[in-house]
């Protein structure tokens, strides 16, 4: 087993400065789920600058998948079980959409539609913080065009942590209760993307689940640090913090 682990870090034949990327990924990715939500989408491109932009995709999603049991298990009292329910079967369409034209990209476009995806929920995000007059939609359409596009975008480029808050913002949701749910949301549909991945896609092996292990213990210890973090942040800085990160990230994202 050992051996095994050891062959399989070895062959990616990362460089230190590669190594790096990949635990800065991870650090964001952890701080992230723990609900400093946002700074996900600057680990998209990291991930993409060592990996390549498609495969980051597979290599990314177990980190998730940790990190999700993580954040189901400190914010799960927050969950609202309602906003979750409505958005769920969506989600799941918007995965299959994502897995069946993923399917049909090559690497240059898939880095391109991911980049412009990115910018495009920005822009919602911000679309939706600046209107004067925000009541929560109650229509199943609002629904279903998110949740379609949160599934979508999370099968593309695990990329739907914007169109995901402009959902969470919109139903009106605190801070703890925003996390929760999301937490709750993510930790099924990531599970549900796994099977794609492996078996469809190709994008992760066992090779690559050794990648994800030799990272365990800095999830851990910056999932902490995060958690603790979000503790000191008061509610109504909360959804300015998330705008604000997000923002940053498509920027990357686009220019790099």
């Amino acid at each position: 087993m050992i051996d095994f682990f050891l062959e399989s870090v070895q062959s990616y034949q990362l460089t230190t400065m590669d190594w790096l990327l990949f635990v800065f990924a991870g650090m964001l990715i952890s701080v992230s789920k723990a609900g400093i939500k946002g700074i996900t989408i600057l680990a998209v491109p990291t991930l993409a600058i060592v990996f390549g932009a498609k495969t980051s995709t597979g290599i990314m999603l177990p980190i998730l998948m940790f990190l999700d049991v993580l954040a189901v298990y400190f914010y799960t009292r927050y969950l609202d079980k309602a906003v979750l329910l409505k958005l769920l079967p969506w989600t799941v369409l918007g995965v299959l959409l994502g897995v069946w034209l993923g399917d049909y990209l090559n690497e240059d476009q898939f880095k391109k539609i991911m980049a412009w995806i990115v910018l495009i929920c920005v822009g919602l995000l911000f679309w939706w913080d600046s209107k004067p007059d925000r009541k929560v939609p109650t229509s199943i359409w609002f629904a279903a065009v998110l949740g379609v596009g949160v599934g979508f975008t999370t099968m593309i480029g695990n990329l739907a942590g914007p169109l995901m808050a402009i959902y969470l913002i919109a139903m009106g949701l605190n801070k703890n209760e925003f996390i929760g749910t999301g937490a709750w949301l993510f930790f099924i549909i990531n599970i549900f993307k796994f099977p794609f991945h492996m078996f469809v896609w190709k994008t992760i092996s066992a090779q690559s689940l050794m990648m994800n292990l030799a990272l365990i213990p800095a999830l851990i210890f910056f999932f902490y640090l995060g958690y603790r973090t979000v503790k000191l942040i008061k509610n109504n800085h909360y959804k300015k913090m998330i705008l604000v990160l997000t923002a940053i990230g498509a920027l990357v994202m686009f220019f790099r």
